[in-house]
């Protein structure tokens, strides 16, 4: 049974929707702790299934395939979620007060991104607009088509290429103009 399928059905009969969370729960928590540390990756995960299901009933059933519907969702969320942690944190350091540390879920991330993909792509991701690392996370880490980055951040499909093409010619000039997938072969 598709994902539109099941979707379809569960207007009716809510309990089907458990088959397009257990088809597709992995696959968007691990898009969400890699974005922002196992600890908000449950929360946020589990808050995607609950915004999809809440909105089922303005799902557009001729698309067989809910991940990106999803993956829009997660990422929505994601920016939310960091909005907040950001907030916290400016209020946190205009709170005086000892042993007050920056955020863990900051810190997971980061190291995340670290161990994942190296100082100089970590590095080269924070220069990035949140727009253009969403895009490029989507595609890189949620391995989505194209066509499924654009549904995702409801953009046109010119709007992906364009950023897309922005966004290499950014990387590019983070690595002296050198293609990355080179230097992380040479670092073997």
């Amino acid at each position: 049974m598709s994902d539109s399928e099941s979707i379809g059905a569960s207007l009716t009969d809510p309990e089907r929707f458990a088959d397009v969370f257990h088809r597709h729960w992995d696959e968007i928590h691990r898009y969400v702790a890699a974005r922002l540390g196992a600890e908000a990756a449950e929360d946020v995960g589990a808050e995607t299934f609950t915004v999809a299901f809440r909105n089922r009933g303005k799902y557009d059933l001729t698309r067989p395939d809910a991940r990106p519907w999803l993956y829009g969702i997660a990422t929505n969320l994601i920016g939310q979620h960091r909005r907040v942690e950001k907030r916290r944190t400016q209020l946190l350091a205009r709170t005086p007060a000892e042993g007050v540390s920056g955020s863990f879920a900051d810190g997971s991330d980061a190291r995340v991104t670290a161990e994942l993909l190296g100082p100089r792509i970590a590095s080269a991701l924070k220069s990035l607009s949140a727009a253009d690392r969403d895009l490029l996370l989507l595609i890189a880490w949620a391995d989505l088509t194209y066509e499924e980055a654009a549904e995702a951040l409801r953009v046109p499909m010119g709007t992906v290429r364009s950023r897309l093409h922005r966004i290499r010619k950014k990387i590019r000039r983070a690595f002296g103009n050198a293609d990355p997938t080179r230097l992380q072969e040479e670092n073997r």
